[in-house]
């Protein structure tokens, strides 16, 4: 994979998303479909209702795009890149169809939990039987955590990865920007360890993520004038995960991760403190609320989570290659 198609996965993905995006804001402006916002989130927010969302949908679509034509270009179009598209895709039909729910029924409340669970379970499997019959047909052993079994019980590892960060990163996009710029170091971090193992269709997927994320990015900056919606989230939390499996590195993603992995555990501390103790550990969770309770602008948090997550993702990549 050449320098020159580096450039163009990024360009494209920015161009697609930064080009594009107005119209789709208009349009749902046009529509009068906004964000419901959550009745005990801060009150602070309640200006944000109304704010477009399901925008998400424009930086699939560039993802999709950007990885097919410099694939195609560059003869990239395996077994890998399909599978890493697919799960994008299927996490990102459900944060749709609980995006949809929401918006269309005035709504805070979308996809009930099973439904969601379910069809995140289906495409953990899905990807898990791709994955492991290529790496069987070309006679490798998966390393990593791959090497603990190819049967059963990875599997479910494969399951409890790719739904469990998919919900990580669709808890931690709560502010103006957090997500966007989170998951661009992150998938840029993975980028780079891909391109290190030689593993190019993976490094293209990265590459166009993080372009289309920084077109996203533009327009979701506080003042966000547009949300990426569950669409968004689940399916960068659930690719970022595939992503770390394909690079045999799935432990990497706690730490290249690691603003998705604390905003996660604050909520399953507040949770089980409030439950046997009555207390409350934080002052809202997922965490980034508490800071917020604790009077530190939305830019404040963004910029010290990016910073911790920048950190991480450097020591890991360091560490790995």
């Amino acid at each position: 994979m050449s320098l020159l198609s580096w450039v163009a996965a990024l360009i494209s993905g920015f161009i697609i998303v930064f080009a594009l995006m107005p119209s789709l804001i208009r349009y749902f402006r046009a529509r009068k479909e906004g964000q419901m916002i959550r009745e005990e989130g801060p009150k602070w927010h309640e200006k944000k209702s109304g704010t477009p969302t399901m925008g998400g949908l424009l930086f699939i679509i560039a993802i999709l795009v950007t990885t097919l034509w410099v694939g195609f270009w560059q003869g990239l179009l395996q077994p890998t890149t399909w599978i890493l598209m697919f799960i994008l895709v299927l996490y990102g039909a459900l944060g749709f169809w609980d995006d949809s729910i929401k918006l269309w029924r005035k709504q805070n409340e979308g996809l009930k939990a099973w439904q969601k669970l379910l069809g995140q379970i289906v495409g953990a499997v899905v990807f898990t039987l791709v994955y492991q019959n290529e790496h069987l047909t070309m006679g490798l052993r998966i390393p990593g955590v791959g090497d603990w079994s190819l049967g059963i019980w990875y599997m479910i590892f494969v399951i409890i990865w790719l739904v469990g960060f998919s919900n990580a990163v669709n808890l931690t996009d709560g502010l103006d920007g957090l997500v966007a710029g989170q998951a661009t170091i992150a998938f840029g971090a993975y980028a780079i360890i891909a391109w290190a193992q030689q593993q190019y269709n993976v490094a293209l997927f990265c590459i166009a993520v993080v372009g289309s994320l920084l077109g996203f990015f533009v327009y979701n900056h506080k003042p966000a004038k547009i949300f990426m919606g569950d669409m968004g989230s689940l399916a960068l939390g659930g690719a970022l995960a595939a992503v770390s499996i394909l690079v045999h590195h799935e432990l990497s993603l706690l730490i290249i991760g690691i603003i998705f992995v604390i905003e996660t555990a604050s909520v399953m501390l507040q949770v089980a403190s409030f439950k046997l103790t009555g207390k409350r550990i934080f002052l809202m969770s997922p965490i980034h609320h508490h800071f917020e309770m604790k009077g530190w602008s939305e830019w404040k948090i963004d910029i010290v989570f990016w910073s911790i997550g920048l950190v991480a993702a450097i020591i890991s990549v360091a560490t790995i290659i």
